[in-house]
């Protein structure tokens, strides 16, 4: 038996019913090759791969790709968005009140959601979004210089 093999990037946009464009191809790779990063960055990614695209155009892949699951845009309190392509997994964020730095946390404890609320007041829960917030390495370092 074969391991099957790894979509390309267009067959996933087209699996999630999304036209392949060069623009959304080079986006959606700049957000898995890239750690959490901002619109400006993405865009700079993308102009790195395929030439132009404007703002209004990245800004309204990231709302194709979010809204098919392909990427996950996380918005720590205080910072402008983020986007990466780790998606399905309910993992969560750890942000330096200091720098900004964002890096991923595995699951708290136990299954997704990962957190049991004491009243769910009849939602039906199926994530839940964890942020820590501290000091990254780096900045701890110069605070105590």
């Amino acid at each position: 038996m074969t391991a099957s093999p790894t979509p390309t990037t267009a067959e996933e946009l087209r699996g999630a019913g999304l036209r392949v464009t060069a623009a959304r191809v080079a986006l959606l790779e700049t957000v898995r090759d890239g750690d959490h990063l901002g619109v400006e960055a993405i865009a700079s990614g993308v102009r790195a791969r395929v030439g132009h695209i404007s703002l209004q155009a990245v800004y309204e892949a990231l709302h194709a790709l979010t809204a098919a699951g392909l990427v996950r845009r996380i918005e720590p309190a205080g910072h402008p968005a983020r986007f990466e392509g780790r998606v399905g997994d309910n993992h969560h964020h750890i942000v330096c009140r200091s720098c900004g730095a964002v890096a991923d946390v595995d699951c708290a404890v136990g299954d997704a959601p990962c957190l049991t609320a004491s009243d769910d007041r009849g939602f039906s829960i199926d994530e839940a979004e964890v942020v820590y917030w501290g000091m990254c390495p780096d900045c701890s370092t110069g605070r105590s210089s």
